[in-house]
């Protein structure tokens, strides 16, 4: 357990979900009272009040603990992006009344503004989950040559890919690839980033080769988040050796990206998911579409919607909010007793049902989507929280959340010598899911063989005397 920590402190963090609560009779004030409430407790956990953020480290050397990245990206995405569905519901497109004459749905707001408590309260629970259990700096059990930093980052970034490249062709074993793949790229973005203050040419010409292949990986995959993850992560690791030039370029970077990637996915989507033309090809189309031949209306009308329905999963848990407890009956331990069983790998258990088939059950009960739809819409992991056992649930699975992160992030410096090589590469390269949060089967499959894996590459160092006894 932790040290240091105010219990009343931590309590503090639960008073906006209680004053919107108390606020329910007005909707609209109810809502935005619990939407700043998630501002509220960034500011008092981030600025150390509720309880002193570590000090083995400065903050900008330990931006990917979960007190800080875990958190900021986890609870932003889950609680602060429904602001744009809540304008769109009173009538607003780009910030701008639509008529004078708009009837508001009262019904679909009183139920936002319920969501919008659920988030805050789940954005409480999650960060105490990590602060009650955050205990820095951990005795580690292992150490390694600090001088060789640069070189093992760097071979770990060129072995990580042949091995996402053999797990990838092995039937019923692709979920170690997804985790080789991003290690692969954690690793290497690392070296990076290590490379070039140490200017060493080689070494950052072939991480700059791998750099800017994941990159062209995750342009013409059709998604925004990893082509935004690529850029903010080497941002991060540049950050405690080129502050200014960071906060200079980075930040307005990824701010044009957040306004034109939703019209090139848009258009990217269109073109090389039909089967029409190649991927390269649907890029071209696409970059050319938002540089040169996108009007500024075409650009707004796609970010609006972007950022209404797909921005914010806010819509979706509306859906099922208004289906259970009154349509369907909380799930109590069903869910996550299906998520034990999809542990078993594939290739022990031939038959085991697709993954993504289990997960879209509960969402076809919900009549958040029909059946035989094409479209995917799997609950987040505060949803699957509430489908337990409503707000008790969404309590107990958020603490839950934010624990086995920090627990994990502790091991992984236990374990690799500290916060080098325990959190920046093996947590954030092994445990990405914690940024997102998917629903309980992802999520539980994924940390569990990760885990696995973590103890699987301490003992390769280790026998090879890599990592050696502190």
């Amino acid at each position: 357990m932790s040290k240091g920590i105010s219990y009343e402190r931590l309590i503090a963090l639960y008073l906006p979900w209680g004053l919107a609560i108390a606020l329910k009779g007005d909707p609209s004030l109810s809502y935005i009272v619990a939407w700043l409430g998630s501002f509220y407790i960034f500011a008092l956990t981030l600025s150390g009040w509720v309880k002193p953020l570590p000090t083995d480290l400065s903050f900008g050397e330990q931006l990917m603990r979960p007190i800080i990245l875990v958190h900021i990206i986890f609870a932003g995405y889950m609680a602060c992006t429904s602001i744009f569905y809540f304008f769109n519901l009173l009538g607003y497109e780009n910030f701008e009344k639509i008529s004078t004459f708009f009837v508001v749905d009262q019904n679909k707001l009183l139920t936002l503004a319920q969501c919008q408590r659920y988030y805050c309260l789940g954005h409480a629970a999650f960060v105490s989950g990590i602060l009650v259990f955050m205990h820095y700096p951990e005795k580690q059990k292992f150490t390694f040559d600090q001088e060789r930093t640069a070189s093992l980052l760097f071979y770990t970034a060129i072995m990580s890919f042949p091995a996402y490249m053999v797990f990838n062709r092995v039937p019923g074993l692709s979920q170690f690839s997804n985790q080789f793949s991003t290690l692969s790229f954690i690793a290497g973005t690392l070296a990076l980033a290590f490379a070039i203050p140490e200017k060493k040419i080689w070494n950052t010409v072939i991480c700059l080769v791998l750099y800017f292949s994941n990159f062209y990986t995750a342009l013409t995959s059709g998604f925004k988040e990893p082509i935004i993850i690529s850029v903010m992560v080497l941002g991060i690791f540049l950050y405690p050796n080129y502050k200014k030039v960071v906060l200079a370029t980075f930040i307005p970077l990824l701010l044009i990206l957040f306004l034109l990637l939703p019209t090139y996915a848009s258009i990217f989507r269109e073109n090389a998911w039909s089967g029409d033309v190649s991927g390269d090809a649907a890029s071209q189309l696409a970059l050319d579409a938002v540089l040169n031949n996108g009007t500024d209306d075409d650009v707004s009308d796609t970010n609006w919607s972007f950022a209404v329905y797909r921005l914010s999963e806010v819509d979706m848990f509306t859906g099922f909010v208004e289906s259970t407890p009154d349509k369907v009956d909380y799930y109590e331990f069903d869910i996550i007793k299906q998520a034990a069983t999809v542990i078993i790998p594939r290739i022990v258990w031939p038959g085991k049902p697709s993954t993504e088939d289990l997960v879209m059950e509960r969402v076809y009960a919900s009549g958040v989507i029909r059946r035989g739809s094409r479209v995917s819409a799997k609950p987040a992991y505060i949803v699957d929280a509430y489908l337990s056992y409503g707000q008790i649930g969404i309590f107990a699975g958020l603490f839950f959340y934010g624990m086995l992160a920090q627990l994990i992030s502790q091991k992984a410096e236990q374990l690799f010598g500290g916060y080098l090589l325990g959190t920046a590469l093996i947590f954030s390269g092994l445990f990405q899911i914690f940024w997102r949060g998917l629903s309980f089967e992802f999520i539980f499959n994924t940390i569990f063989w990760s885990y696995i894996t973590m103890h699987l590459i301490h003992f390769v160092l280790k026998s090879k005397n890599i990592l050696r006894p502190a």
